[in-house]
């Protein structure tokens, strides 16, 4: 088991007066399939691309081993698909190949024509099986399924089930719930994290707000009495 630990991190965009984190603090379990969750804005793909060493930041953010993004850009498109997972995996052997494409729902064919030539959701299926051929980096998942339909959406929740540890930033909440045992999210007063999916974690969340809107509503209350008592002193 290893972890993914922030302590202290804290990250502003340059020329952005607001920072993304301010003293952040969380620990993450690398066997975790872990979602990212909270609005617009949060942090969340950030989060990743600091994980990968693209900005400065303050504070600490360690992990004990490399990191690799998802999507990854492919250099040479119109060279095979199956050139194009030789080069982006040059470790995995060759039979793994149409077995991974094949849990994804990807005809073996498809190996053998250029992968410019792939749909869309035929090119985001090789470049997720590639993150997992990959051996020896922790995968970040930055929103799979712009270019998948519901059944490419189902086949790689099931695929993702499949894995062991990674890092997956969706807007899709039924996607989330079909792949993560996880939920890191991004509050707007704090960072937390829980176990469970997307539906447990909202579940969660929401009983928290009703609690707290229940609260103020109270503490409001009070100040009415208070201010009414005050008058008529």
């Amino acid at each position: 088991m290893s972890m993914i630990q922030a302590n202290g991190l804290t990250f502003s965009y340059p020329g952005s007066p607001d920072p993304v984190f301010q003293d952040a603090a969380f620990q993450i379990d690398t066997s975790w399939r872990l979602g990212l969750v909270g609005r617009n804005g949060r942090g969340k793909t950030t989060l990743l691309r600091l994980l990968m060493g693209e900005f400065p930041h303050q504070g600490t953010l360690t992990a004990s081993g490399p990191f690799d993004y998802f999507p990854r850009p492919v250099p040479d498109p119109d060279r095979l698909t199956a050139e194009v997972l030789e080069d982006l995996c040059p470790d995995a052997e060759n039979w793994r190949f149409p077995r991974e494409l094949g849990l994804l729902g990807v005809e073996e064919e498809a190996l053998w024509r250029p992968f410019s030539t792939l749909s869309n959701g035929e090119r985001t299926k090789v470049l997720l099986a590639a993150l997992f051929l990959r051996e020896g980096a922790f995968p970040l998942i930055d929103e799979p399924t712009n270019h998948l339909d519901a059944q490419g959406r189902a086949l790689a929740a099931a695929y993702l089930r499949r894995q062991r540890g990674f890092i997956l930033v969706s807007h899709d909440r039924h996607f989330l719930d079909g792949c993560v045992d996880h939920i890191l999210s991004f509050n707007r007063a704090d960072i937390q994290v829980q176990a469970g999916n997307y539906s447990s974690w909202k579940e969660n969340f929401d009983r928290v707000q009703q609690f707290e809107e229940a609260k103020n509503d109270r503490l409001r209350k009070d100040i009415r009495r208070l201010q009414q008592a005050a008058r008529r002193t």
